[in-house]
C-alpha cells in the first residue's frame, strides 16, 4: 500500500471530528468549471465525477443559472472500514450569472463521463447583423 506523507492530514481529520464538519452534507462546495463560446452558443462544463445524474439539479431564474449536485458515499454498511477517504462527499453548488446577450430559455444540459455540459444559445439581439444603408438619389436642392 502506498502512503503519502501529509503532516496536516491528521490535524484536519481531528478538527473535522471535533467540530463536526465531517459528513456534513449541507455545506455547499464549489465545483470547477470551464466556459467558452463555440459559434452561436456559450458552453459551460462542470466537473462532477462520481455524481449520479439523478442527483444533479439545474435551475434558471432570470439570468442566474444554479447547479447543485450531491455525491453520496457508495458503501455505508457497518462491515466497511475506511482506510482512506479523500474524495469530497456532500452537496456541491455553483451559480453563474448569464449576460443579456445569452438566451436562458434555450439552455440544454448533458451529463457524460462525470462532466455536466450546459449549452446556452446566443440571443438573436446579440448576433451580428447587417444594417442597410439608405440613400436618396433623387435629392432636391432647396433654394433660399
Amino acid at each position: 500500500m502506498l502512503l503519502r506523507t501529509d503532516p496536516f492530514r491528521e490535524l484536519d481529520r481531528l478538527t473535522q471530528q471535533f467540530f463536526g464538519t465531517s459528513g456534513t452534507w449541507s455545506r455547499p462546495t464549489p465545483m470547477p468549471l470551464d466556459a467558452y463560446r463555440a459559434g452561436e452558443e456559450y458552453v459551460i462544463c462542470f466537473d462532477l465525477p462520481g455524481v449520479d445524474p439523478e442527483a444533479i439539479d439545474v435551475d434558471v431564474e432570470r439570468n442566474m443559472v444554479t447547479v447543485k449536485a450531491e455525491r453520496r458515499p457508495r458503501h455505508q454498511s457497518e462491515d466497511v472500514k475506511w482506510e482512506l477517504s479523500e474524495r469530497p462527499l456532500g452537496v456541491f453548488s455553483r451559480q453563474v450569472m448569464l449576460s443579456d446577450t445569452l438566451d436562458p430559455e434555450g439552455i440544454t444540459a448533458d451529463y457524460d463521463a462525470g462532466v455536466l455540459t450546459l449549452k446556452i444559445p446566443v440571443a438573436e439581439r446579440a448576433k451580428p447583423r447587417k444594417v442597410a444603408v439608405g440613400h436618396n438619389a433623387d435629392r432636391k436642392q432647396i433654394q433660399a
